[in-house]
């Protein structure tokens, strides 16, 4: 679009000052990595060398993306590119800029993009701690791993083990298994659960006194009362102190006192009692009599309800009264709360012990010992000082996602920085997108650096408002929305976030840009079914559409992954579907359990109903129904018993049986890997599987066994079926990119046409209880209050502050709800398909109604604005549900059919012996007939044009132009000498590569064959079998279209003279026609797509193109 269309045109521009700071608000589809690229650029025009701008990301694909476009725009640059809109000509005068400085300097940045210092914040904390290893308390570099939880597993078992001692230590464990009455288990989870999140309250154990504590007690119960105070109408006052008074009166209370326990006596007696909403019928037990004497005051409490009923947030700070902390602590609950702070430091010091053990550490001890590295308390390590001399300018991308130790690390980087000195930081991310909490992201840190700064360093706030990825209707329609459910103040102790709207720049495209499915009565299949037809509706409106299928949990594909499957829509999914839940593997587990454990009867009944046996379920009762006491093994080889199954079931039983007789004989020889594999193998379980991947996911449960395999057996058996849940099966090797599946924190980032989201109305399982809750409240203008809670004694009721505690808690989930919401919502450019489930309840007469969805569904925060809709849609299924159907018992019936080989299966004989020709170097076997009679040089300059066309390909055609071709020329003689052609023929060789180059770059076709396509591969070998041979080829281009065909293209470098150039395309196409549907008929092995060749020839511009029918 026009620049003078962009209406944050001038924000931008402004944070792109390098002499000022900034924290900048980019929502989804700003372009904030454009920005933050430019920002780059503009710096690297003003330093004196590069390493002086370190720009920070969160994960190292966020960061490889940045290097590379900020290196493509110097590309760019260096080559002319003329730029496509706008904000790419900014782009490129921004990058020219940089370009005059590295040439003045000498850097040669384009030659050396490691002096290019953008990293993940993980890899700059590794960093800090190698350079220094005393302070950083590391030694020798760890290794880093992502998943620590058998290392906290061990330091928590280290922890409880302190018990055997004679100190206080002991003292300390013995009072915390005496309250969890001496479930060690379960304390052992809680204090490893705890060490994961040590970077949140490891600050706060130490040195706490009982007064403290109980002064923010006080501070919580006065606040909350404050806020309902203040948040009551003026306007209202006067009624609601009659009728306190009254209630209070007919309570036993006497009149209204303006107390806390006047006001949580209210908030009892006038709402109800599980949710924040006025009651609708007032009794004598809330304070209003019954009979005429009580009319008149339930008559004006109603009118005073109607008259508040738009104030939401004052019902909220009313309902928050009932439920407050006590003012102290129990003599009790604070002896418990004492142990669990004085051995919860000691845990952490078992786990940097298991840390020094095994030689690895988490990614908090790293930043842990990055701070520690930089020193603090007004006193700077050599490092710190050593960086505040190198580092100029920071840049932090996603910075909502910080947490408090990342935080920490970047207020040390930056201490001591003066205003005016030349030093700025740059932090650029979305506080509407924080939606990891359960990597310790605090989203208040953003709120916090906004409004106070990082380190004494001020950030101008910029906030963008452009949307670039959506159309105007999805905009419109996430506007609206998140206006309410955004719609609370900002707060950083609960990371309650408000809205900012975004203005379109892509016109609303016809028809529904948004709509909403309901659903009833947990219809999950139903749900399914419709989400395989909205994937089929959105191919039909845009074939080359990306469509997402999006989702809070994995669960929530357990139905849908099938219907997709039945419907014949392969999709891509990266650690979706659970590799235990793959039958090949449930067959393959069953298998392992069995030749384990002989005495495993679930197993063993298991292995007889899979696949390559399949015994009916009366066989199955013949055998092993009658008789509990003896093992299926033996009721297997009891004549008694097999006599008594169906002639099919014995010649199935007989076959499986031998092969089970000999796995079990070497049941105390051989690796237990090799013992089931062999078995599967032997029963023909690979013969059973559905597709090619399935065989794949069998090789990783192999490896995956084996890794857990100790002297031929699974030393651990709960631990190995525990992580066998974390193990996913492999994608769909066969499937597009354009029906993607994923969860939505997995999609953060990502945007495509079209997206479903199903799901809404189901809730996240429950958080487990923590040992300890804490939270920071502020308080005034002085530092924030803490409040600390420990777990509530086991067969006690609930602690009411750690209950008080965990509403506060419950409070921050829902907010993160509301902004996961948002990032799913804002993943589409045309449309956008949400998909929910509500509960459909009977009263007492019959009549149906919509019940609400639970609070902790991401349907709950739509339910304002979507309510309506399923009213209606609850009106339409109540008819339809309450007429005659004739339903057909074939339809409806439940497919139980049993898949398993037919009976006396035996394996196919081996295939003949391939005949074997040893291949031919591919190159030139590809080129046998193209240059059989052009002599060498040809073949040389067709080699070299071969790899230029590739690496042109590569770049997407980015910053390549016929000038950048003729600066190569160098280049270009240099390959052709090492190839071995001679000096005199070298450079007109040369010469004639850059000719075929320029002629491709500026050919139309050329540079639609080059282009970016789906699927785009140069130079890709593939090895087949063809007429009984081995037959190796390289495919010089070939790609997916808009269309969904692929592409198989061959280059022909040679050049024609003479008349009648198209007879001579034509004779040509029939030359290589052979040639390319060889091509084809291997490529359809692995893609089952339409093919369509072609032939192309640059130097001359000449196309032929076919399809492929055979």
């Amino acid at each position: 679009m026009n620049v003078a269309g962009i209406p944050d045109l001038a924000a931008r521009r402004d944070a792109l000052d390098p002499a000022r700071s900034f924290i900048v608000q980019a929502p989804a589809g700003s372009g904030k990595t454009e920005l933050l690229i430019q920002r780059y650029l503009r710096l690297l025009a003003t330093v004196g060398h590069p390493e002086e701008i370190v720009a920070i990301t969160f994960t190292r694909k966020a960061a490889g993306e940045m290097r590379e476009r900020v290196l493509r725009a110097l590309l760019d640059a260096r080559a002319g590119k003329t730029p496509a809109s706008e904000h790419e000509r900014a782009t490129l005068a921004l990058a020219a800029a940089a370009l005059a400085r590295d040439t003045a300097c000498g850097w040669g940045v384009t030659d050396n993009p490691a002096r290019l210092r953008i990293q993940t914040i993980d890899s700059l904390c590794a960093a800090l701690t190698r350079q220094m290893p005393m302070l950083s308390r590391f030694g020798a570099q760890p290794e880093s791993i992502e998943d620590a939880a058998d290392l906290y597993a061990e330091a928590a078992r280290g922890t409880i083990e302190l018990v055997e001692g004679d100190d206080a230590t002991a003292r300390d464990v013995e009072q915390l298994l005496a309250h969890l009455d001496n479930d060690v288990g379960r304390i052992e989870e809680l204090l490893a659960d705890m060490l994961r999140r040590r970077d949140h309250w490891l600050r706060h154990v130490h040195g706490k006194e009982r007064d403290e504590l109980e002064t923010a007690l006080r501070n919580t119960r006065r606040d909350a009362l404050a806020r309902a105070r203040g948040l009551l109408p003026a306007g209202a006052r006067a009624e609601w102190k009659a009728l306190a008074d009254y209630v209070l009166g007919n309570l036993g209370h006497g009149a209204f006192a303006d107390g806390i326990e006047d006001w949580a006596l209210l908030a009892r007696a006038l709402l109800k009692k599980d949710s924040d909403d006025w009651r609708q019928r007032l009794t004598k037990d809330d304070g209003f009599p019954a009979g005429k004497a009580g009319q008149p005051w339930k008559e004006r409490a109603a009118a005073l309800f109607a008259s508040l009923g738009a104030r939401d947030v004052f019902r909220a700070a009313l309902a928050e009264l009932r439920g407050l902390p006590p003012e102290r602590y129990s003599e009790a609950q604070w002896e418990v709360l004492g142990a669990i702070t004085r051995l919860l430091p000691r845990a952490v010091a078992q786990l940097k012990l298991v840390f020094q053990a095994r030689g690895q550490v988490d990614f908090t001890e790293v930043s842990q010992g990055a701070v520690l590295a930089l020193g603090g308390g007004g006193e700077p390590s050599d490092l710190a000082l050593a960086l505040d001399y190198r580092i100029h300018h920071l840049l932090v991308d996603e910075f909502q996602d910080t947490s408090i130790s990342q935080f920490e690390l970047i207020a040390r980087l930056t201490a001591g920085w003066e205003p005016g000195d030349g030093r700025t930081v740059f932090a650029v991310g979305d506080p509407m997108q924080s939606i990891y909490r359960f990597r310790e992201a605090e989203v208040g840190l953003f709120l916090s650096a906004r409004a106070a700064g990082i380190a004494g360093v001020e950030l101008e706030p910029v906030s963008l408002s452009a949307n670039f990825r959506s159309q105007a209707g999805i905009v419109e329609w996430v506007n609206a929305t998140f206006a309410r459910v955004m719609s609370g103040r900002e707060d950083i102790a609960t990371g309650s976030v408000p809205y900012t709207a975004s203005v379109a720049t892509s016109a609303a495209l016809p028809g529904a840009a948004v709509t909403v499915h309901p659903f009833f009565n947990g219809d999950s299949v139903g749900e399914a079914a419709k989400v395989a037809e909205l994937v089929a509706q959105a191919r039909r409106e845009n074939a080359g559409g990306i469509v997402a299928i999006l989702v809070r949990n994995r669960g929530h594909l357990r139905e849908i992954v099938p219907q997709l499957k039945d419907a014949g829509l392969r999709f891509r999914a990266i650690e979706i579907e659970p590799l235990g839940y793959r039958p090949v593997v449930q067959d393959l587990l069953a298998l392992t359990r069995a030749l384990s454990h002989p005495a495993d009867r679930l197993a063993w009944l298991a292995i007889l109903r899979a696949p390559w046996c399949g015994l009916t379920l009366a066989d199955l009762d013949a055998l092993a129904g009658g008789d509990s006491k003896r093992t299926v093994w033996d009721l297997m080889n009891d004549s008694a018993h097999f006599a008594t199954l169906s002639a099919d079931g014995r010649e199935r039983l007989q076959r499986v049986r031998a092969v089970l007789q000999a796995c079990l004989d070497d049941r105390c020889r051989g690796a237990l890997r090799s013992r089931v594999a062999g078995a599967w193998f032997a029963l023909s379980g690979p013969a059973c599987v559905e597709d090619a991947t399935d065989l794949e996911d069998a090789e990783i449960y192999f490896d995956y066994l084996e890794s857990h395999e100790e002297a031929g057996e699974i030393a651990d058996r709960a631990a190995f079926e525990e992580g066998l849940a974390d193990l996913y099966a492999l994608p769909d090797l066969k499937a597009d990119e354009r029906l993607q599946i994923m969860t939505i924190h997995k999609a953060k980032g990502l945007e495509f046409d079209t997206v479903i989201v199903p799901g809404l109305g189901r809730a996240p399982r429950a958080d487990e209880a923590r040992l300890l809750l804490w939270m920071e409240q502020p308080h005034g203008d002085g530092a924030p209050d803490l409040l600390l809670a420990p777990i509530r004694e086991s067969g006690a009721e609930e602690d009411p502050i750690y209950r008080w505690l965990r509403k506060l808690d419950a409070e921050k989930e829902r907010l993160e709800a509301g902004r996961l919401l948002y990032v799913v919502a804002t993943r589409a450019k045309r449309r956008l398909h949400l998909l929910g489930d509500a509960g459909l309840k009977t009263d007492d007469d019959g009549v149906p109604s919509l019940r609400k969805p639970g609070a902790r569904t991401l349907l709950s925060q739509l339910w304002p604005l979507v309510g309506s809709v399923y009213e209606e849609a609850a009106a339409r299924h109540v008819e339809s549900a309450q007429a005659p159907v004739e339903e057909d018992a074939a339809e409806n019936a439940i497919d139980q059919s049993l898949r398993r080989i037919t009976s006396g299966w035996q394996p196919p004989a081996p295939p003949p012996r391939v005949s074997w020709t040893p291949p031919r170097e591919p190159a030139r076997a590809r080129d046998e007939i193209e240059f059989s009679w052009v002599g060498e040089t040809a073949r040389h300059v067709g080699n070299v044009v071969h790899r230029w066309m590739q690496r042109i390909a590569d770049d997407g055609l980015a910053g390549w132009d016929a000038k950048r071709v003729r600066a190569l020329g160098k280049t270009f003689s240099d390959e052709l000498v090492t190839c071995g052609l001679p000096s005199d023929a070298v450079e007109a060789a040369a010469g004639r590569v850059a000719a075929i180059l320029e002629q491709t770059l500026t050919n139309e076709r050329g540079r639609w064959l080059l282009g970016a396509h789906p699927q785009a591969e140069s130079e890709l070998r593939l090895t087949g079998v063809l007429a009984g041979e081995i037959v190796n080829v390289v495919l010089d281009r070939t790609f997916v279209d808009e269309r969904g065909a692929r592409w198989i293209v061959d280059y022909k470098t040679g050049g024609h003279e003479g008349a009648d150039f198209d007879a001579f395309l034509d004779r040509e196409r029939e030359r290589y026609r052979p040639q390319l549907e060889r091509y084809a008929l291997l490529m359809r092995a692995r893609d089952s797509r339409p093919v369509r060749l072609g032939l192309y020839f640059p130097l001359l511009g000449g196309w032929r193109e076919w399809i492929f029918d055979r």
